[in-house]
């Protein structure tokens, strides 16, 4: 078992930045695969970004790519969402997901992850 909890959703304005931070507990988190996501209107969540804990692959959605970037903190059993020139429609709430398994092709899918945090809620006005 695995447990999630992100932090550092606010509310910012249109061109600002946010760190969202992803910090699991439980079994050990080496060699899983962590992934953000946000809610996708009419569709499954929308996969932002996806990365190995413990290093290796690293995959940035298309929507967010020159913005968004995906890291981690092995020490501290922790996946950052570094998030600049926001958007208001980034608005949504994002959520950290995991499996176990080194991340592939397609881990932006919703559908591969076993473990789920609550999520932390991103405004940005214009």
């Amino acid at each position: 078992q695995v447990q999630l909890v992100e932090s550092g959703g606010a509310s910012v304005q249109a061109g600002g930045s946010l760190r969202l931070s992803c910090v699991a507990s439980g079994d050990t988190y080496s060699g899983f695969c962590t992934a953000w996501f946000r809610p996708s209107p009419g569709k499954e969540r929308e996969g932002v970004a996806c990365i190995t804990t413990g290093g290796g692959t690293t995959v940035i959605g298309i929507s967010v790519m020159g913005r968004f970037t995906i890291s981690q903190d092995n020490a501290k059993n922790t996946v950052y969402l570094q998030m600049n020139s926001l958007k208001p429609e980034d608005t949504a709430m994002y959520y950290c997901a995991t499996k176990s398994g080194a991340c592939a092709s397609g881990c932006l899918r919703q559908s591969l992850y076993t473990y789920w945090g609550q999520g932390t809620q991103v405004t940005v006005s214009a």
